[in-house]
């Protein structure tokens, strides 16, 4: 009977932990303005990696600003190829979503890349990529997500044995104004698989069915 009572009380006392875990938030106007979008672009996301005190001892600053660009990119094209699978099973509107390659390139062409593309507002971007609305973010991991980052870490510092844990904070805005269509905040911790791809597959499993661009299951 006690056991009972102790596991019901952990269960109330971990309750809000839980629900804390994911958060999601969606313009009352959302659906209506994705109507009228036809071209979206996903930019890099602003990516921090969280190393132990001994893995960081073996790695430079730079080494670690290029592993988080790599993981900002992989996050970048991971959702793409999602978006791309949605629309093969017809699961996604008429939209089209712009290749992560041009959407660099016409960045790169302006003078912004990886670490200033945060100085620049969603419609300032979206003007420059010709779109009508922005996919960005923010990531924190204590484990790469990047095939080619994990291997080269574990060779460099012995990466290996954690467990994935990684939070995603991402945000649909509307290219003409900026403003804010959906969030969505999701901390995950295991079984995140070994790719961008398989990370972006688990956040959005549930989200999607809120995502105004797919179709309600």
């Amino acid at each position: 009977m006690k056991k009972s009572i102790l596991f019901i009380a952990a269960f109330i006392l971990m309750t809000p932990f839980l629900a804390a875990q994911t958060s999601l938030y969606e313009n009352p106007a959302f659906d209506k303005i994705a109507k009228e979008h036809k071209i979206i672009a996903i930019v890099p996301f602003k990516t921090q990696v969280k190393l132990r005190p001994r893995q960081m001892k073996d790695m430079t600053d730079e080494q670690l600003s290029r592993l988080e660009k790599a993981e900002g990119e992989g996050l970048q094209t991971g959702m793409f190829s999602w978006f791309l699978k949605r629309k093969k099973r017809g699961k996604l509107t008429t939209l089209e979503i712009q290749q992560p390659s041009r959407t660099n390139a016409l960045l790169k062409k302006e003078g912004i890349d990886y670490d200033n593309i945060y100085e620049y507002t969603s419609d300032e971007l979206a003007k420059i990529l010709e779109v009508d609305a922005i996919i960005s973010g923010d990531y924190e991991t204590n484990k790469p997500m990047s095939e080619g980052a994990s291997v080269a870490l574990s060779l460099l510092i012995g990466f290996g044995g954690s467990t994935n844990s990684a939070i995603v904070n991402m945000n649909v805005n509307n290219g003409e104004d900026g403003q804010l269509l959906w969030n969505y905040n999701k901390k995950v911790r295991g079984g995140l698989g070994s790719s961008p791809e398989d990370l972006v597959n688990v956040l959005m499993r549930k989200a999607s069915r809120r995502l105004a661009y797919t179709k309600k299951d």
